[in-house]
């Protein structure tokens, strides 16, 4: 499964650019950050990480596996909410150092706090006070975070 999956080496940027040989190169942590996206609408749910590892399980499950930089640990999507992302599509940058990910998600929902979308506040941009808060753009939790995932480690680090 994932342990049969291999990714070849980089040797020139064609081969990179303009072939079909998945190589990926991981930054110096060993990650490529993977935006995801909802299938059905093209709505941005979240950015994550990938290893080695993340990206063979997602290539051989057809769910999406990531790398926690907060925890250090292989996440599967879901395995503890029941929010599964299920792929859709998996695209490769140009020069293969970043993914992006289209899924369907089981209970429409893919962020730990309860929102759909990770990317549930706006930032106000342009001149007046820049003192402004963040505006909500989901005003409503699609889930109770407390009765999905009751007392596991909330996995954002001040």
């Amino acid at each position: 499964m994932a342990e049969d999956i291999h990714f070849h080496a980089r040797r020139t940027i064609e081969q990179v650019e303009e072939g079909t040989e998945l190589a990926p190169k991981f930054d110096e942590h060993g990650l490529l950050p993977c935006v995801t996206t909802a299938a059905a609408t093209g709505e941005v749910l979240m950015l994550g990480y990938m290893n080695a590892e993340a990206l063979k399980r997602t290539i051989a499950t057809g769910e999406a596996h990531y790398f926690s930089r907060s925890r250090q640990v292989l996440w599967h999507k879901g395995a503890t909410s029941g929010l599964v992302q299920k792929v859709v599509e998996l695209r490769i940058d140009d020069d293969q150092d970043a993914i992006w990910l289209r899924v369907e998600v089981a209970g429409d929902a893919s962020c730990h706090v309860g929102y759909r979308s990770c990317f549930y506040r706006e930032i106000p941009t342009g001149p007046g006070d820049f003192e402004r808060g963040l505006l909500f753009r989901e005003s409503e939790k699609t889930f109770d975070p407390l009765a999905v995932y009751g007392d596991v480690p909330n996995p954002t680090k001040l």
